[in-house]
C-alpha cells in the first residue's frame, strides 16, 4: 500500500501534540505558536548574519540579505502557524478561512524571499564579473543580460505564486479543466490579445542577447542623444542630455534604425566648424588648436586635424576634427575649442571674423 501524501503532515501534527502534552490544554496552542515565531525569528537573525558575513565582499549583496529577513521570517512563521492550526484548531468555524489566508501569506512571503535570493545571486555574479573584467563594454553586456534574466525569472515566479494560490480553490480548478479542454481556441484568442506585449517581450530578450544595445550605451533616438539607463522586458529608458527620460518600446530597437555611439568602443570623433574670412590665419589656428588639445585632459590623442573644407561668398569654412574617450568628453572638448579660438581671434584679429550679414541664412 502506498503511503498517503498527507502522512508526513499528519506525523508532524502528532509530534507537535505529543510535545505539548505537558502543558494545559488552554495554553498549548498559544505557547507553541509563540515558540514557533520565536524560533523563526532566531533562525532569521542567525542565518542572515552568516549570509552577510559570507557575502560582505560583494557590493549590494549585504543590503539584499538584510531586505530578505522579513520574507524569510514571514515564510517560517506562516508555516508554523499553519501547523498549529491543523494541530489544535481544526474544529473551529473559522479554520478554513484562516488556513486560506495563511496559505496566501506563505506563498507571498516565499515568493518574495526567492526574489530576494535571485537578487543576491545577481549581485554575486555581477561582482565576480566586475572583479574579473573591470568596468567597460564587456561588463555592461553582462549587466544587461543578467538584469533581464532576473526580470524574466521574477515575472515567472509571480505568475506561479498566483497560480498556486488560485489552484487551491475548487471552483478555479474546475474552471482550469474547462479552459484546458478548449486550449486551442483560448491560445488563439490570447495570442491576438497580447500580440503587442509578446512582441515587446521577445524584442527585449533579443536586445539583451544580440548585444545591439546595452546599459550606459550612448544612442541617438528620435533625433535625441542620450545614455541607455535601463533595459526591461518591454521597454528601454534613455536618459537624454537635458535630464529627460525617453521611454521606448523594445520593438523600437529591433525595427527602427538608431545610432549607437558606443557599440564596440566608447571612443568617438567629432568636428568644430568655424566660419571665417579669407584672411584668417589658418596655420596659426592649426598650431593653437594642437596646443589646446595637448593641454586638455578631454582629448584622447587620436585625432587632431584642421582643414579648410569650403570657401564660398567671401567666407572660408574651417573644420577641426578631434576625438575623445566618450561622447560627454567630446561635447566638452568641442565647446572648449570653439570658445577659446573665437575669443582669441576676437581679441587679436577681429578683422578675420565675418560680418553677420555675410553669414548664410542671415
Amino acid at each position: 500500500m502506498q503511503p498517503s501524501p498527507t502522512a508526513p503532515v499528519d506525523q508532524t501534527v502528532e509530534d507537535v501534540i505529543q510535545a505539548s502534552s505537558f502543558l494545559p490544554v488552554s495554553l498549548q496552542f498559544w505557547v507553541l505558536t509563540a515558540s514557533g515565531i520565536a524560533i523563526a525569528f532566531l533562525l532569521t537573525l542567525v542565518l542572515s548574519r552568516i549570509a552577510s558575513r559570507i557575502l560582505r565582499r560583494y557590493e549590494g549583496a549585504a543590503a539584499d540579505v538584510k531586505s530578505s529577513r522579513i520574507p524569510f521570517f514571514g515564510t517560517l512563521s506562516s508555516v508554523s502557524l499553519k501547523i498549529m492550526l491543523v494541530a489544535f484548531q481544526q474544529h473551529q468555524p473559522w479554520y478554513d478561512a484562516a488556513q486560506f489566508v495563511l496559505l496566501i501569506l506563505m506563498v507571498s512571503f516565499l515568493t518574495w524571499f526567492i526574489i530576494r535570493v535571485v537578487r543576491i545571486v545577481e549581485d554575486v555574479v555581477l561582482g565576480q564579473f566586475a572583479a574579473r573584467f573591470g568596468p567597460g563594454r564587456r561588463m555592461a553586456k553582462v549587466q544587461t543580460q543578467v538584469g533581464l534574466l532576473r526580470r524574466v525569472l521574477v515575472a515567472v515566479l509571480c505568475v506561479l505564486a498566483v497560480a498556486a494560490v488560485l489552484l487551491t480553490i475548487d471552483q478555479v480548478r474546475t474552471l482550469g479543466a474547462g479552459i484546458l479542454a478548449s486550449a486551442g481556441l483560448a491560445s488563439v484568442v490570447l495570442g491576438l490579445a497580447v500580440q503587442s506585449s509578446l512582441a515587446n517581450l521577445f524584442a527585449g530578450l533579443q536586445i539583451a542577447f544580440t548585444d545591439s544595445v546595452r546599459v550606459d550605451d550612448v544612442v541617438v533616438v528620435e533625433q535625441e542623444r542620450g545614455n541607455v539607463e535601463e533595459i526591461t522586458l518591454t521597454y528601454v529608458v534613455v536618459k537624454l542630455l537635458d535630464g529627460r527620460r525617453m521611454i521606448l518600446p523594445s520593438t523600437y530597437f529591433t525595427t527602427t534604425p538608431f545610432e549607437n555611439w558606443s557599440r564596440t568602443t566608447s571612443e568617438i570623433d567629432g568636428t568644430v566648424v568655424l566660419q571665417l574670412k579669407w584672411n584668417a590665419p589658418v596655420a596659426q589656428l592649426r598650431e593653437r588648436t594642437t596646443e589646446l588639445l595637448e593641454a586638455s585632459d578631454l582629448w584622447d590623442g587620436r585625432t587632431n586635424s584642421l582643414l579648410v573644407t569650403d570657401a564660398v561668398g567671401g567666407l572660408q569654412t574651417v573644420t577641426i576634427y578631434v576625438s575623445a574617450r566618450n561622447a560627454g568628453d567630446l561635447w566638452e572638448l568641442r565647446t572648449m575649442l570653439r570658445e577659446k579660438l573665437l575669443a582669441e581671434l576676437l581679441e587679436s584679429q577681429p578683422d578675420c571674423l565675418p560680418d553677420p550679414k555675410l553669414l548664410p541664412g542671415v
